[in-house]
């Protein structure tokens, strides 16, 4: 994988990050408003947070991040694109791309006796509409770890403001997710039941995301950025028993040189 920990923290109410979440998310939004420059940047992110699962946990890790521009490649972090033919304003790509997501039992008291949910590899595709008043981009993946045998397809508007050396860029999106992911990441099967904790199985559910980039360039081929998203879970997330919150929030931090 492109993203690895290479430091684990003791545990803390701290989360490790959610790179990539549902989706992708990663550090950087799915669509940007500028292209970035071609060749290689490597740099680390670290970033904080809650999940919403009961008394979770929470970690925080610092990662190496690795990325690569090219006319036909672009590499951030876990997410591979290939870039595809142009129509007009609009650009596809083939997108693969790694999220951390699960948990494992250990995780949080509640979660003792559940089987572990490990992350999964999604691949699919991307197209995006860039136009002065909103970058829009839709996707679709599909789990091909065949962990989940989850789907998600997510819809994104954001827009890129510039000052001098700063950028800023909000965002705004829905995230549909699969009853599959759901049962997977959120369920409890038969074997996983206990007093307190009844049978779920998942249902197909919207989530909706918030966030906020700012990028700073620091001096030539040196960039700081921060991330901060806040998701709203969808009900059929929130409908789990593992789950005790409607929201899940982080706030990511991270520094690259570029070659």
């Amino acid at each position: 994988m492109t993203l690895t920990a290479v430091k684990r923290f003791p545990r803390s109410r701290w989360l490790r990050p959610a790179l990539v979440a549902a989706a992708a998310t990663l550090c950087l939004p799915a669509v940007q408003a500028q292209e970035a420059p071609p060749g290689w940047g490597l740099g680390l992110i670290t970033g904080f947070g809650k999940k919403a699962y009961r008394d979770f946990d929470n970690k925080a890790m610092v990662f190496p991040l690795i990325s690569y521009e090219s006319s036909w490649l672009s590499l951030m972090g876990p997410r591979l694109d290939f870039k595809l033919p142009p129509v007009g304003d609009l650009s596809f790509r083939v997108r693969l791309q790694y999220a951390g997501e699960g948990y494992e039992a250990d995780d949080s008291p509640y979660l003792a006796g559940m089987d572990k949910r490990k992350g999964s590899v999604w691949l699919g595709g991307a197209a995006m509409w860039r136009n002065p008043i909103a970058n829009l981009s839709a996707e679709l993946l599909g789990d091909v770890s065949d962990h989940s045998k989850g789907a998600m397809f997510k819809l994104q508007a954001d827009h890129r403001f510039q000052f001098g050396a700063t950028d800023i860029t909000p965002r705004v999106a829905a995230i549909g997710l699969n009853g599959k992911y759901v049962d997977y990441y959120y369920g409890v099967k038969g074997s996983e039941v206990l007093a307190d904790r009844p049978a779920y199985g998942g249902e197909g559910t919207v989530n909706l995301e918030a966030g906020l980039r700012v990028g700073h360039v620091l001096a030539q081929r040196h960039i700081m950025f921060v991330d901060m998203s806040v998701t709203r879970l969808g009900s059929g997330i929130t409908d789990s028993p593992l789950v005790d919150r409607s929201t899940e929030g982080g706030v990511r931090l991270g520094y690259m040189y570029r070659f």
